[in-house]
């Protein structure tokens, strides 16, 4: 009897490590052209990208800094590392049931016959007695149709998807410490730029208010000239608003207080300045750093996974279930050789009938599936779509640049000159307040656009998914210290 035992146990463990039902994964493999469509004209090139540290392009040991605090103490990042190490242990949950349960257990009760069960004994027989238990129990569940294992390997695929779900909140932290970096510094220019011309503007209006004083000229130059200065004025309560609301957000960000660096960024600096070159590698390269790309994938591997577990439902269950102790009347003998029970052997469950919900639970995962699949080729295009936009933001927004310039330049010559002739009696003031309203209008116009230009470039790199391939090893360190 041992041997047919040992034999069933034998031909379980060999189904075990059969075929799984359900779909087998196959990775899908989109598409891409060899080139991108946007011409490359800003400085971009198709040479090896290196976007470990893109923020370093810039410069700006300040910006360095920031983001290596973010990156250390920004609270959802922290969510994102939690939720990896959630996945990580969920798998080892499932990864259980490909192993044998064993428990133990031990009872004591106090128990009695009842007198009507057993009429023929003789009165007076006591009906009351002890039972002492103590036993081992041992269920091991054989995953012959693989529903297990499919199960193990959603439960991977899942851990790949929280991992890329993480160096995608990574991507977009950075995109957001150096967006509002710029963004505060520009504002600081703009600042200076309204408060220059404030002064031009003060030195206009003393100009013409003398003029009229000593019958120059007319009290309308003196009145367009207040005019003027006060629009200018006006522009400076929403600047600060805009650097302060920018400092604010830098500083929730780095999982500071909001007010926490108005003092050291109070200090006047340049806008960051893009580096000549930047490249950018092929559409195919792209594919393989996205993290919302391999998020995904991995999502589509999860849910083909899915197909298998729930398949599995559909076929018997085989088990071998085992159950050995000790069992006495008394304490005294409780331990004794005499007092061992044990029972073994294999068990078969097979649902016959559920009312089509098995194949109504295959149906929906076959359908979550194929959701997937439709996500990730979407996910895929928005990511082609992302690069070839940026791409052409920041090669457009250099010719728009290169054009403010030369007429920041005319602005100011047209303004000198126009003063000139004013105070010389040569021209009307009109000319004058015309110049110094384009010119001011420019020189903001300019910042903007140095601004939109570190800023597109911060979304280049953040479209071409960089900025995680060493920073995901700090990420990792720091998990491990935790655990």
């Amino acid at each position: 009897m041992f041997c047919q035992a040992t034999l069933v146990a034998t031909l379980l463990i060999s189904l075990q490590s059969g075929c799984a039902v359900g779909p087998d994964y196959e990775a899908p493999k989109p598409g891409t052209s060899s080139q991108w469509t946007t011409s490359l004209e800003g400085g971009e090139t198709n040479g090896p990208v290196a976007l470990a540290q893109w923020w370093k392009n810039f410069g700006d040991t300040n910006l360095d800094a920031y983001i290596a605090t973010a990156i250390q103490s920004n609270l959802t990042l922290r969510v994102a590392e939690a939720r990896v190490r959630e996945a990580r242990a969920q798998k080892g949950i499932v990864s259980a049931g490909l192993w044998p349960s064993v428990g133990a257990g031990g009872s004591y009760s106090k128990n009695r016959y009842s007198a009507n069960t057993f009429p023929a004994l003789p009165p007076g027989t006591d009906l009351s007695y002890n039972l002492y238990d103590a036993n081992f129990d041992a269920v091991w569940e054989l995953d012959v149709f693989g529903g297990t294992r499919r199960a193990v390997q959603a439960a991977s695929a899942q851990i790949g998807s929280a991992e890329y779900s993480q160096r995608d909140v990574l991507i977009s932290l950075l995109a957001e410490v150096a967006r509002n970096y710029i963004s505060a510094r520009a504002y600081q220019e703009r600042l200076a730029i309204a408060r220059d011309n404030i002064k031009v503007e003060q030195d206009v209006l003393d100009l013409t208010s003398n003029r009229f004083e000593n019958g120059l000229g007319n009290d309308l130059d003196v009145e367009q000239s207040k005019a003027l200065l006060n629009t200018t004025k006006s522009q400076v309560p929403s600047l600060e608003i805009g650097f302060d609301e920018s400092v604010r957000a830098l500083a929730v960000l780095l999982g500071q207080q909001p007010d926490a660096l108005m003092d050291e960024m109070s200090a006047k600096k340049d806008i960051p300045i893009t580096p000549p070159l930047v490249p950018v590698g092929l559409p195919s390269d792209l594919l393989l750093r996205r993290p919302d790309v391999q998020k995904a994938e991995r999502d589509l591997a999860a849910a083909t996974a899915q197909i298998g577990v729930a398949k599995a439902d559909l076929y018997p269950k085989f088990s071998l279930t085992g159950i050995a102790g000790l069992q006495s009347v008394s304490a005294d003998d409780w331990f004794r050789y005499a007092s061992r029970y044990w029972s073994a052997g294999p068990t078969v469950q097979w649902q016959l009938f559920e009312a089509g919900s098995i194949l109504a639970n295959i149906r929906v995962q076959n359908a979550k599936q194929e959701e997937t699949l439709n996500t990730y080729e979407q996910t895929v295009l928005v990511a082609l779509e992302d690069t070839e936009n940026a791409l052409t933001e920041y090669a457009k927004e250099q010719v728009r640049r290169e054009s403010l310039k030369q007429s920041v330049d005319a602005n100011q010559a047209a303004f000198d000159l126009s003063t000139q002739l004013y105070k010389s009696g040569l021209a009307d003031f009109i000319r004058v307040l015309n110049s110094e309203t384009q010119l001011f209008l420019t020189q903001d116009a300019l910042v903007e656009s140095d601004q939109n230009i570190s800023q597109d470039l911060v979304q280049l790199y953040k479209a071409l998914g960089g900025g995680w391939e060493e920073e995901e090893k700090l990420s990792q360190q720091k998990e491990d210290k935790k655990l």
